[in-house]
């Protein structure tokens, strides 16, 4: 018996479409899809929440030293002349020590973090920064559904679709 619906497809294939379903619902809240490929998705997602808001507030903040380049009020880094062993001059970058304090997580979260990402996608955004997915299901999502016992999505159906007679419906959070 088959874990989940095969949607007509290889294994690869399927598991490459929801994942990028899977992505695409943390990343902007809703999707558009078919009724079978949104009951797979919603099953992922609502496990995803779940473990993200068991997990939330399992780290620690640990102080890190940290040595970077210093920067000048522009934002430049800051060189210096220095001369080598064999007499050349060189233009070498000033670094500095700072201490920052960092989040690091504990075993089980960090655990729950890589179990997340074998769902999900890496994405990017506009300007090409990547967006940290699993750090946004930690931080923005799991707070708000933490007084929630499970249903953290909801499937809203739209009819069927023109070409084909699929039923299309709405996949989204609630």
């Amino acid at each position: 018996m088959a874990i989940n619906r095969k949607l007509g497809r290889t294994t690869d294939q399927r598991l490459s479409i929801l994942r990028t379903l899977t992505t695409d619902l943390i990343l902007h809240g809703k999707i558009e899809t078919t009724e079978a490929r949104a009951k797979e998705v919603k099953s992922i997602a609502d496990s995803l929440i779940a473990l993200a808001i068991k997990e939330k507030d399992n780290f620690e903040m640990v102080d890190v030293k940290v040595s970077r380049a210093k920067l000048d009020e522009k934002g430049n880094k800051v060189t210096e002349k220095v001369t080598s062993k064999n007499g050349k001059e060189y233009l070498k970058v000033v670094r500095e020590e700072v201490t920052e304090s960092r989040q690091k997580d504990m075993p089980s979260r960090l655990n729950a973090r890589r179990k997340m990402m074998k769902h999900i996608n890496k994405v990017k955004d506009s300007e090409g920064k990547t967006i940290d997915l699993t750090t946004k299901l930690f931080n923005e999502i799991a707070p708000k559904y933490q007084d929630k016992n499970g249903g953290y999505t909801r499937i809203i159906r739209l009819g069927q679709r023109r070409g084909d007679g699929a039923e299309v419906v709405v996949l989204q959070l609630i």
